[in-house]
């Protein structure tokens, strides 16, 4: 025994060992200093005894995890003055990023240090009082935002050494006095509006556009007439041309004109016969700030994202509306975005509509939320608040919706989901409604069950999104409401909705993946078909097979496992609330119909057409005296 400890004691030294060389010790402590001096809203989670380099949050490090070279701290809430000689530390820093915070004084001089550094971010703070005069000494500097702050004096001169600056935004400050020959070739984007600039805009800048110096009190472009000798006199125009020759010139014209149109028509509408029809555009790129420009801090909202504990996203409000978006969906409450953000960091966004609750009901309902934690349920990272506008960011899920899967038009990348894929699916979307279920004393309600909310988890599981938002929404009459396949005969007020409405749009969702049509679809001669009731018809009328997705008849030995979870979802969606079985109970059914099933499957060699519809059709009695009448 004690032999066994002292190699245990052994090996956990070399280990700690390894860890300590493998880390930024120096550049860690650096910033925990940093932090440690510095007031900050929003918990960190930087701890001596964790990897810097792969669980602190908005810290990047060089390849072989010696040096820290990013830091990232956007909208942590900080306030007060950089503390001195801690950021300063950080010698192989290259990204600064201190954004949308609170910092104040004047500029951290001691930055001065950071002779690496290719990228300053201080926009959106309180910092004050001039800059300092030579930047020369950040030589490598590319980027250099310090927009919306309250510096002032004049803008120093050697930023025009910096020979690799692409991008300078000194706007929305109180910089004064003449703009410096900023001659820089590699200067792409400038802007140097809205503060007390006189004089004139350098000739070396006067390729950036109007735009980039507004707001100030710079002189007026002059432009001089032509210089006429004074002993020169102008020449005279030419004679006037009668008007017989103008209007013979306008009428040939016109005819040429109508001529040459003719002729491309006929040119464009040929090519147009007689080329394949092109392939659809692909979904258009927005940023969110264009979807809509009245995302803002209102007098109720203090402007910035809420992020809940232990989430490593670093990112802000600004960043958020600055990221490509893509519209991923609409649904009930509101659109879904997926966000790529400039740091590569992708995130889907979800804009709610039509909220009919106050401020702190909102918050409450977001940490209720947010505090669910559970592999089966779609982690809600942040939300943002104002009384114009609601935010939720959740982590993306690259592969789409069960619904995008299930249904997806037949093509060359559309792949069938085999039986094994919608066990997954089914089991892992049970999980996460009984956790759901569990949370809050047992009162916590999904509200929005459906295949579009349900994706696949890193282990192919199913993965329950969009919950616990029925409540705040304002209610939606039942005709209109867009989950009308899924929502419980009883649910006519869509806030109105229980733990067994969300068996009843589980139970849906099951008899989805056995059939693979949506749960309201048309027919072709355009006859709108419920699929609850279609699915009673058929089993009552003893033709259980014809339930059954085409795509899942070619594989074999599954017939018992799809009759069992057919019987599962029939139970679930019982018109009477209290005929539903509680979700721990689904659960358990789903669970046992893979354990139960596995025990003599029936061999690809006995199985023939014939025998599969008497296999299925015993069931028949039973679902039909259990479901109700739907």
């Amino acid at each position: 025994m004690g032999i066994k400890f002292i190699f245990l004691a052994i090996f956990l030294s070399g280990a700690l060992v390894l860890l300590a060389r493998s880390e930024p010790s120096e550049d860690k402590q650096a910033l925990l200093d940093f932090a440690n001096n510095m007031y900050h809203s929003r918990p960190l989670n930087w701890d001596v005894r964790t990897s810097a380099c792969n669980l602190w949050t908005g810290v990047t490090c060089n390849h072989d995890k010696s040096r820290i070279i990013a830091v990232r701290l956007p909208g942590f809430g900080f306030r007060g003055s950089v503390p001195s000689n801690t950021l300063a530390r950080l010698s192989a820093l290259q990204i600064l990023s201190l954004r949308s915070n609170g910092f104040s004084g004047p500029f951290p001089s001691d930055l001065s240090k950071l002779g690496n550094l290719t990228s300053l971010y201080l926009q959106l703070n309180k910092f004050q009082g001039p800059l300092p005069q030579n930047f020369s000494v950040w030589e490598n500097l590319s980027v250099i935002n310090l927009s919306d702050n309250a510096f002032n004096g004049s803008i120093p001169a050697s930023i025009s050494n910096l020979t690799h600056l692409t991008a300078l935004n000194l706007s929305n400050n109180s910089f004064s006095g003449e703009i410096p020959d900023l001659n820089v070739p590699s200067l792409q984007l400038l802007d140097l509006s809205n503060n007390n600039l006189t004089g004139n805009v350098p000739q070396s800048l006067t390729r950036f556009p109007n735009s980039a110096f507004s707001g100030n009190q710079l002189a007026p472009e002059v432009s001089s007439p032509p210089v006429v000798p004074p002993n020169e006199k102008p020449e005279k125009k030419s004679s006037r041309i009668s008007e017989p020759a103008v209007l013979g010139i306008i009428i040939g014209g016109s005819s040429l004109g109508f001529v040459l149109i003719a002729v491309l028509l006929i040119i464009c509408y040929s090519n147009k016969e007689a080329q394949p029809k092109a392939p659809k555009k692909p979904k258009k790129e927005v940023s969110l700030k264009r979807e809509k420009k009245t995302i803002s801090a209102s007098q109720d909202g203090d402007g910035r994202l809420v992020f809940f504990e232990n989430c490593n996203l670093a990112f802000d409000l600004e960043d958020l509306l600055r990221a490509s978006a893509e519209v991923l969906g609409k649904g009930s409450f509101g659109t879904t975005y997926k966000a790529a953000l400039e740091d590569g960091t992708t995130v889907a966004v979800k804009r709610l509509k039509e909220v009919s609750v106050g401020k702190r009901e909102f918050e409450l309902q977001m940490e209720a939320v947010g505090n669910v934690r559970h592999e089966n349920v779609a982690q809600l990272r942040a939300y943002y608040y104002s009384k114009d506008e609601k935010l939720m960011v959740y982590d993306y899920y690259a592969q789409g919706s069960v619904s995008a899967l299930l249904h997806a038009k037949m093509g060359e990348k559309r792949i069938p989901l085999d039986w094994e894929s919608r066990v997954r699916i089914a089991t892992g979307a049970a999980r996460g409604i009984t956790h759901i279920h569990s949370e809050c004393g047992g009162k916590l309600v999904h509200g929005n069950m459906k295949a579009s909310n349900i994706f696949l988890n890193s282990q192919q599981y199913g993965c329950v999104s969009d919950l616990g938002l029925a409540t705040l929404i304002t209610p939606i009459a039942p005709p209109v409401m867009r989950t009308a396949g899924y929502r419980a005969p009883e649910v006519t007020d869509s806030r109105k909705v229980s733990q067994a409405s969300d068996v009843y749009s589980f139970g849906v969702l099951l008899l989805e993946l056995l059939t693979g049509k949506s749960p309201i679809h048309a027919t072709g001669g355009d006859e709108v078909i419920h699929l609850v009731r279609w699915v009673n018809s058929v089993v009552r009328e003893e033709w259980t097979a014809e339930v059954f997705d085409v795509e899942l008849l070619r594989f074999p030995n599954i017939e018992e496992e799809m009759v069992e979870m057919l019987r599962i979802g029939m139970t679930c969606v019982a018109r009477m609330p209290e005929q539903r079985p509680k979700m721990s109970d689904v659960l358990k059914m789903v669970e046992d119909m893979r354990r139960v099933n596995t025990g003599n499957p029936p061999s690809t060699e006995t199985r023939t057409e014939e025998s599969t519809p008497a296999a299925l059709t015993p069931i028949a009695a039973d679902i039909a005296s259990t479901s109700g009448q739907q």
